[in-house]
């Protein structure tokens, strides 16, 4: 999918962030992942919710059913995951995610990825070749300062131009380096975790 060009973006444009829940590394079962809209950085809309395989394959897809499924599908502007790895290394493929769900993506890290790390990793599992095509789908890392004098935070993109998608990360990043929708993303999942473990 070519990249979309936004003729403006509003202050109110409706972000999706995605997240997923704390599980126990090298296990068989499966992660929470949630989905918070956000108007901008202010204004929660609503959440949705799916769940993915640890360390499995099926992470693009089921966030893909998640988004078209939900309803609010039909006013989200822009999907934002946190890094392209949930549940372990289940990895979202964000250039067929983007054309899955005809809505650009972004994903952003606090931190930059070690790149060969990451593929010493993969190399312990199988599918090697599916997950590291996934990463490099992921294209071109870029770095942004969402906070003026603060660190920086790292983007991959999809489906979006890099100073659209550097604009809506810095117009959305109100309470901290990261966008709101996603913040508020990693809390909920982090807290559907807690009760899972407790049930």
């Amino acid at each position: 999918m070519p990249p979309k060009r936004f003729r403006s973006i509003k202050p109110e444009i409706r972000v999706l962030g995605v997240d997923d829940g704390a599980f126990v590394p090298r296990t068989r079962g499966t992660a929470n992942v949630v989905g918070v809209v956000y108007r901008g950085g202010c204004w929660f809309e609503g959440v949705m919710q799916t769940e993915v395989t640890i360390d499995g394959l099926d992470a693009t897809e089921k966030i893909a059913e998640m988004i078209t499924g939900s309803p609010y599908y039909g006013e989200i502007r822009v999907a934002v995951l946190d890094g392209v790895t949930f549940a372990g290394f289940n990895v979202v493929d964000i250039s067929k995610l983007s054309r899955s769900v005809d809505l650009p993506v972004i994903s952003v890290v606090r931190e930059k990825p070690d790149l060969e790390e990451i593929r010493s990793a993969f190399k312990n599992l199988p599918d090697f070749e599916i997950r590291w095509r996934a990463m490099e789908n992921a294209g071109k890392l870029f770095e942004v300062e969402t906070r003026r004098g603060e660190n920086p935070v790292y983007m991959h993109t999809a489906g979006i131009l890099r100073e659209d998608a550097e604009k809506i990360i810095k117009s959305t990043s109100t309470h901290s380096l990261i966008p709101e929708a996603l913040r508020v993303a990693h809390v909920i999942a982090s807290g559907l975790s807690r009760s899972r473990e407790k049930i």
